[in-house]
């Protein structure tokens, strides 16, 4: 690093965000150079991933399939039917994951990958250009090369009478709750609220209400995932209100008790005709970009909105480039990362004056061949286009599916229920999307992912034989059925 007496600071690439793909930009930028570079971040290096979204929700998620796996176990049932996951031994985990919402070792890393930190809110003041508001001030910061953008995205909260004056949960509560609420609804049917959802129940919730407005819960995904999602949640002590809204809240004892805890007295909720009294309330109802004061007008782009970016990952000139959520182009945690090091590797090129062609250099996943895997009970996992967006998309769509039924899975559990699903190019004979709902089917998607991405046609996965006796096997089930 560089520093005039004015305190204006010189680094090769200034990162204004420190989740994951910011970290990854970063890194990627300045990988085995001289080159300098620094994160601005005004919460905490790591990011929504690592204290708010990611870990602590799968932290919170993996004892849940644990003990549904074990009471689907003949000789290990016997042990534990009659019990429930123990509270404050699954907080305890969460909290050993997110280091209690505490970034010093993910300023140690970035500090031994010779990054710095700086801490304050940054916003672009002209080409390469950053200014940090800091506790003490501000400083300018020149970037030599490359300004990176990677602030996420915020929850939204609907404009619904009394919503926010309930000081309702966000996601970010929901992961970090330090008490268990008894009763409580849940504004929204994405992955977040089905997510949160599995493990309030699991955990002790008596009584849970999700309101959503469409008809389905995890509404993008293919019909047979969403269908066997919501009957798993209302099996039991919860409940899923479809094609509706929140029309009121009411909550006189509305308190800031802090991060995770029952922001105070019960809530009052109307729904229709209906009237129900809740102990917390959490808003799952999308997510908005984090960029309404960023200073994006000054370099053209508009403030508040996702920073479009092209192929690799430029968001203006050849110098900012936006990474992650903030960009729109695929709002998961791994797809940002993939993003980051393409982004960093660009960077890396541009400065050393070395050609941007070939595949490394170009952003192509996030369109189209985006994997995901939703940790309810049962799993969601998918990669590519549904049958109903490759049919919108043009494509002469040839489907396979069936159930999940190989010894794999018959020795997996005693309950093992799961559904898998093709969608195919009947031109090309290449998969266009593949979703499989089951337990445990997000270790199965990998396979799909590198069929699609490769272009390997399906004749071609004859070849691929599984291990038996795995779940796997339904892959070869999968190319029998479509062949008889």
């Amino acid at each position: 690093m560089a520093s005039d007496s004015n305190g204006s600071d010189t680094y090769d690439v200034v990162v204004i965000g420190g989740g994951p793909a910011g970290e990854n930009a970063a890194a990627y930028a300045i990988a085995g150079s001289d080159r300098t570079a620094a994160i601005v971040e005004h919460e905490l290096v790591g990011g929504e991933c690592s204290y708010w979204a990611c870990m602590p929700s799968k932290a919170l998620l993996a004892p849940v399939h644990v003990l549904h796996g074990a009471r689907a176990m003949g000789g290990v049932r016997e042990l534990v039917a009659a019990g429930s996951a123990n509270l404050e031994a699954v907080l305890a985990r969460r909290d050993s994951f997110t280091h209690k919402r505490s970034d010093e070792s993910q300023v140690k890393w970035a500090t031994d990958t010779g990054i710095d930190v700086i801490r304050g809110r940054g916003r672009i003041t002209g080409a390469r250009q950053v200014e940090v508001q800091t506790d003490s001030g501000s400083r300018t910061i020149t970037a030599r090369h490359a300004v990176v953008l990677a602030t996420g995205t915020t929850a939204n909260v609907p404009d619904v009478p009394g919503l926010r004056a309930a000081l309702p949960w966000t996601s970010r509560d929901a992961t970090n709750m330090a008490e268990l609420p008894q009763r409580v609804l849940i504004i929204g049917g994405g992955v977040v609220a089905c997510e949160a959802a599995t493990w309030l129940l699991e955990l002790g919730t008596d009584e849970l209400t999700m309101v959503v407005r469409g008809s389905a819960v995890l509404a993008t995904a293919e019909p047979f995932a969403s269908e066997r999602v919501a009957a798993a949640l209302t099996q039991g002590r919860g409940r899923i209100l479809f094609d509706t809204g929140v029309d009121e809240i009411e909550r006189p004892g509305a308190k800031d008790t802090g991060i995770g805890r029952i922001h105070g007295g019960p809530a009052t909720v109307t729904v229709g005709d209906e009237r129900f009294e809740v102990d917390e309330i959490i808003v799952a109802a999308g997510r908005s970009p984090s960029s309404a004061d960023l200073g994006l007008a000054t370099v053209g782009l508009t403030d508040g909105k996702y920073v479009p970016t092209d192929e690799h990952l430029t968001a203006a000139g050849e110098w900012l480039y936006a990474v992650g959520d903030i960009n729109g182009r695929a709002p998961l945690t791994h797809m940002g990362k993939y993003q980051a090091r393409i982004c960093g590797d660009v960077i890396a090129a541009r400065a050393e004056g070395r050609s941007l062609n070939g595949p490394r250099f170009r952003s192509s996943a996030d369109s189209h061949q985006v994997p995901q895997v939703v940790f309810t009970s049962p799993e969601v996992a998918s990669v590519g286009r549904t049958e109903q967006q490759a049919t919108a998309d043009g494509f002469d769509v040839e489907t396979v599916e069936l159930d999940i039924a190989v010894a794999g899975s018959a020795l997996a559990r005693d309950d093992f229920d799961g559904h898998a699903k093709l969608v195919i190019d009947r031109a090309t004979d290449l998969l266009l999307g593949a979703t499989f709902a089951g337990p445990g089917v997000g270790e199965l998607i990998h396979a799909a992912t590198v069929a699609l991405v490769g272009g390997v046609p399906l004749e071609t996965l004859w070849h691929a034989v599984p291990s038996y006796p795995t779940v796997s096997e339904v892959w070869l089930r999968l190319l029998e059925k479509r062949r008889s």
